[in-house]
């Protein structure tokens, strides 16, 4: 593809070139040649279909995750974790050691410690990467879903933004089934706190357990915010906002 340059911006077809704009600017292409009903039925486009087939799949496995934590993801998150997250279940769907060429899936993958090793540590906003932001430890209860900060210390242990005055912490359980694409979440308890120089325990709980089965996840969220005469308002619509899975079982 090509990086549009100019005064003039074009959107559209022309002569076989394609004109559209994106979040890196406004690019051009070429028109492909191959009709898509030659690549449905084609013997010849066998293995573009297979790993068609397969990419939508990993595709609607990214759909899910982030359907099922929709609620935090609205608060934390970046314009490309779209394709960042099917990138991830790509990875994952490659780890499928049994399944056909063509059908191989998440669901299958994510069994192995492998897949479990590559989702822990995704980060849903990569402006705000949680292990840049928070620098006191955390522990994971797996099974209940529990997250503790022990003598967390605002003032110390946080890579704050200018102007913020305070934070939320929270977490979450999901229970993602790739197999089956269902999905729920439960969310903890909200700890708000100043950003100064107090010590404070914070113990995360969800308010109950998710139903189901598959995949166990667990997510940490951080949140800054500005006071400003008793009210608290989220620091530039959420831009500096940590969300990662913290935990994978």
């Amino acid at each position: 593809m090509a990086r549009q340059k100019g005064i003039i911006k074009l959107d559209g077809t022309i002569g076989g070139v394609t004109f559209y704009k994106t979040q890196d600017g406004y690019l051009a292409k070429e028109k492909s040649g191959v009709e898509a009903d030659r690549i449905k039925n084609d013997p010849a486009f066998e293995r573009t279909r297979e790993n068609g087939a397969e990419f939508g799949s990993s595709a609607q496995s990214g759909k899910l995750l982030r359907d099922s934590i929709r609620t935090l993801m609205q608060n934390a998150s970046d314009g490309r974790v779209t394709s960042r997250l099917t990138k991830l279940m790509t990875q994952v769907k490659n780890l499928d050691g049994v399944s056909a060429r063509g059908e191989r899936n998440v669901g299958v993958g994510i069994a192995t410690v492998e897949a479990k090793a590559l989702l822990k540590g995704f980060n849903f906003n990569n402006k705000a990467i949680l292990g840049s932001i928070l620098f006191n430890g955390y522990s994971v209860v797996l099974g209940t879903g529990v997250i503790t900060l022990a003598d967390l210390v605002p003032i110390n242990e946080l890579n704050t933004p200018s102007g913020a005055t305070h934070i939320s912490l929270r977490g979450a359980w999901a229970k993602v089934d790739f197999a089956t694409g269902e999905a729920e979440m439960q969310e903890t308890n909200v700890v708000n706190l100043p950003i100064d120089a107090t010590s404070t325990n914070v113990v995360l709980t969800p308010v109950a357990a998710p139903v189901g089965g598959g995949t166990d996840l667990y997510f940490l969220m951080i949140e800054f915010f500005q006071e400003v005469n008793g009210n608290q308002y989220t620091l530039k619509n959420g831009a500096y906002n940590a969300l990662s899975i913290v935990e994978v079982q």
